[in-house]
């Protein structure tokens, strides 16, 4: 018998499962293992091993016309050497978001808007951190001493343990970025560090782009530069225009998936594996009037609409979305993905934590198998 036999599942009524009945007795022995800082196991068993993932997060979305609102109030309130980083937060709309500061498991997301001259304070964290540009012009990052320029749309990283400080250079414009971190998961390890640089900026000490331009070339590997012997890739930064072109590229020889369209890993090309080793990103693109069949993951995921208009319905209820709205999926939640323009495609980024999934060997999908693949809403 469970705690609350009022929630008692009964899938849980057969061999392998807890059904123990408490007696005075045993109500006597669970007080002396309290005193004792233990318990009993099949007080609580069936609640700790579910049958399948039950996510405490649940599906959000968030506009882009009013968080870059909240993104620019900001940028008149607080300044960005005192914030440290002036990031507005993406909280899940749960109350496990909201204490673990999370967007969607243990995952971190927020946007961050920058004037022209504006830098934000080098500094360096357990954490790994990548970025997706929503718009402005003149945006840069430097990392460990790798100056890297940044456009709308452009994907980039600054992996877990690397000096990085970023800015908008003094005739750029205002930008807007989305940052992604495995701050929560980096705190449930306990692992999280936490160091600022000696000065407010890096000098570069390398030219600029050196690293995409050195390792961006599409199956092809640079000769007569150092070996590459960082876990993370060496491009940093992963341009739209090509990424685009590669989708396109795709489109013409493979009908895609049934669940995303047609999709592109940001890869290690030294690898072929995950850019980060604790977080994923897609892009995707959904061909007009894409209706994608649904299906569920362990992971979670966070979107960023780069272009096109449509809706997905996440766990059974309908979320519209437009250019750069950002939505979240939480782990094992059905979801489907559809394009609401016939004649144009829509474009979504995602970032995951696929990796950790995949490292603890317990990464698994499945397909929606009734009504021709599709929930209702």
């Amino acid at each position: 018998m469970t705690d609350h036999p009022a929630t008692i599942d009964p899938r849980d009524a057969v061999l392998g499962r807890s059904r123990v009945t408490d007696t005075p007795e045993l109500e006597a022995f669970y007080d002396d293992l309290a005193r004792r800082n233990a318990g009993a196991f099949w007080k609580r068993a069936n609640a700790i091993e579910p049958w399948e993932p039950e996510t405490r997060y649940r599906p959000t979305l968030w506009r882009y016309a009013d968080m870059r609102a909240m993104c620019l109030r900001a940028i008149d309130l607080v300044k960005p050497e005192e914030a440290g980083r002036r990031v507005v937060t993406l909280l899940n709309d749960s109350d496990a978001g909201r204490a673990n500061v999370a967007v969607c498991g243990w995952l971190f997301s927020g946007m961050q808007a920058m004037r022209p001259g504006e830098i934000t304070p080098a500094h360096k964290h357990t954490a790994s951190a990548h970025r997706f540009i929503m718009e402005g012009k003149g945006a840069y990052t430097v990392v460990d001493g790798h100056p890297i320029t940044l456009g709308a749309n452009d994907y980039v990283l600054t992996p877990n343990g690397c000096w990085h400080d970023h800015g908008v250079t003094a005739d750029g414009e205002v930008s807007i970025w989305q940052d992604g971190l495995d701050i929560p998961l980096m705190n449930c390890l306990e692992t999280n560090f936490y160091a600022v640089y000696e000065q407010p900026a890096q000098t570069a000490a390398f030219p600029s782009n050196d690293l995409p331009l050195s390792y961006g070339g599409a199956g092809l590997r640079p000769e007569g530069v150092g070996a590459w012997d960082k876990p993370y890739s060496p491009v940093m930064v992963y341009r739209w225009d090509a990424v685009r072109d590669a989708l396109w590229n795709l489109a013409k020889v493979s009908g895609g998936t049934p669940f995303d369209g047609h999709m592109m890993r940001y890869a290690n090309p030294l690898t072929g594996g995950w850019a980060l080793q604790t977080m994923g990103a897609h892009m995707q693109m959904l061909p007009g009037g894409f209706r994608g069949q649904a299906h569920r993951h362990t992971g979670n995921v966070v979107y960023n609409v780069a272009g096109g208009r449509g809706y997905s319905i996440i766990g059974g209820k309908r979320f519209d979305w437009q250019t750069h709205d950002i939505f979240c999926v939480p782990a094992w939640t059905w979801h489907e993905h559809v394009n609401l323009d016939l004649n144009e495609e829509a474009f979504l980024f995602s970032f995951n934590d696929f990796p950790v999934m995949e490292a603890l060997g317990v990464r698994i999908e499945e397909p929606y198998s009734d009504h021709g693949g599709h929930q209702p809403a």
